[in-house]
């Protein structure tokens, strides 16, 4: 049964995403070259989850989780999509928004999409009342500072019309603020019935661009970013508490995966975890995460059981009595551990970390204390050649031959592999692999998928 609330009505519910913040890029999360202090008010008034995941480190795939409570490659997404892209979310799936359109939630959303930009992708097709915002990633554009020719404009979209073909620097310095205008106007609007809205920032993403009151607010330009983006959140926050709806509105903030090292001193940290964004070590997948919900959500607590995007979408669907996709998914309901129930235990068996060409990469136990890095080849800076200054510096590739076991209880930074000193929990995480190869496939073993589901598509132009 859903939960009791305290009013006579469903709860709001708000998702605030950003892109390539890392783990360490708040304050409460361990932020030290600046501040952000509504971040840091919504872990005092409601949870921090220090064990979140993403689905996949990369920006495509990790939406496609979050909205669809799906691995991604089970619905065949996978990467970042680029601009004319011929494929793009399936009609048959379904959204988060769509999950509580049924229930006669407005939806709406602002900000970057990138699950296809071709008009039956875009949000109006997946249950979005509204969308202000652009396609894909903001780098893919004539500003590019590595391959300007590679990409067309950058449009600006609002429902499915183009309200501005070609965004400029001076139009992106504005986004976050026209993204957080809609999300402040879009509640007032629908302040009187229940409501779902969706603030995708493109931001931190590089390249880097902030509103004038933001510049020289930090101690760098990254810094000045996250500055805005935290008022941003404040900003949001405030309208529910203005219009008398903070009571009974849930409030996630979370990113995309985690920071982009390449770039240097415009990306973020994921401190204390290795590597970062494009890996499925600690450092990519783990991300902030806060939730907030007064007297539901326990004010000032700490959550360290691991949890995933693809969770959303089901404790969702338990919180406001909404019936499942008919379609398979992946995540299961995780409000006792939101929630803050004593003992209460992680429900899966374990998660699945996919990258690439649909190469199952990592698993972990439910409760995320084991992980078994299977082997792949993943990639690491080129420490001779750092980016900075917008510019990134190059990767350079390390194979893993052997299937390598870490126990994040005790070495969270995943230094140590203990493999040999725990083969009966090598086997439980072979088996559990073996699983998900079955259901969703792996290159890297030439496994084919079964239970995978084809992305949309649409003809050649």
């Amino acid at each position: 049964m859903p939960i009791a609330l305290a009013a006579d009505r469903p709860p709001n519910i708000v998702i605030i995403f950003t892109d390539d913040q890392g783990y360490a890029d708040a304050g409460s999360f361990g932020a030290q070259d600046f501040a952000t202090p509504n971040l840091d008010r919504m872990a005092q008034n409601g949870r921090r989850f220090t064990n979140f995941h993403v689905a996949q480190a990369v920006c495509s795939a990790s939406r496609a989780a979050l909205l669809t409570g799906c691995y991604p490659n089970r619905i065949g997404i996978g990467g970042a999509l680029g601009p004319n892209s011929k494929m793009g979310l399936n009609d048959k799936e379904t959204t988060i928004a769509e999950v509580l359109k049924a229930k006669g939630y407005a939806t709406g959303m602002a900000g970057k999409w990138h699950l296809g930009d071709a008009p039956p992708f875009l949000p109006a097709r997946h249950g979005f009342d509204e969308y202000f915002g652009i396609p894909y990633s903001h780098d893919m554009w004539p500003g590019h500072p590595e391959n300007p020719r590679a990409y067309p404009a950058l449009p600006l979209i609002e429902g499915e019309n183009v309200i501005n073909p070609d965004l400029q620097p001076h139009d992106l310095e504005q986004i976050t603020a026209q993204y957080t205008q809609r999300a402040v106007r879009f509640i007032e609007r629908n302040k009187e019935r229940p409501f779902f809205f969706y603030l995708a920032h493109n931001l931190p993403h590089v390249p880097l661009f902030v509103g004038d009151k933001f510049k020289g607010k930090a101690k760098n330009l990254y810094g000045d970013v996250i500055a805005e983006i935290d008022w941003s959140v404040g900003e949001v926050i405030s309208t529910l508490k203005r219009n008398g709806l903070e009571e009974n509105t849930l409030v996630i903030f979370t990113s995309d995966n985690g920071p982009w090292l390449s770039y240097g001193d415009h990306s973020g940290s994921a401190a204390p975890y290795r590597e970062g964004k494009g890996t499925v070590w600690e450092g990519g997948t783990r991300v902030p995460c806060l939730m907030q919900w007064p007297e539901k959500i326990p004010a000032n607590s700490v959550c360290k059981n691991r949890l995933m995007t693809i969770d959303l979408l089901p404790t969702i669907a338990h919180l406001v009595d909404a019936t499942l996709p008919q379609n398979k998914i992946d995540g299961l309901n995780v409000w006792p551990l939101i929630s803050g129930v004593p003992d209460a235990k992680n429900p899966h068996q374990g998660y699945a970390f996919y990258y690439a060409n649909n190469q199952l990469q990592a698993v972990t136990t439910g409760n995320g204390q084991w992980k078994l890095v299977l082997p792949h080849t993943y990639r690491t800076m080129n420490n001779q050649a750092p980016g900075g200054g917008g510019m990134p510096g190059r990767y350079r590739n390390i194979k893993l031959q052997e299937a390598e076991l870490y126990d994040l209880q005790n070495d969270e930074r995943e230094t140590r592999d203990v493999a040999a000193q725990h083969p009966d929990v090598v086997a439980r995480l072979q088996e559990f692999a073996a699983q998900m190869r079955a259901d969703l496939g792996d290159s890297l073993t030439n496994t084919p998928p079964t239970g995978a589901r084809a992305p949309g598509r649409v003809l050649p132009l």
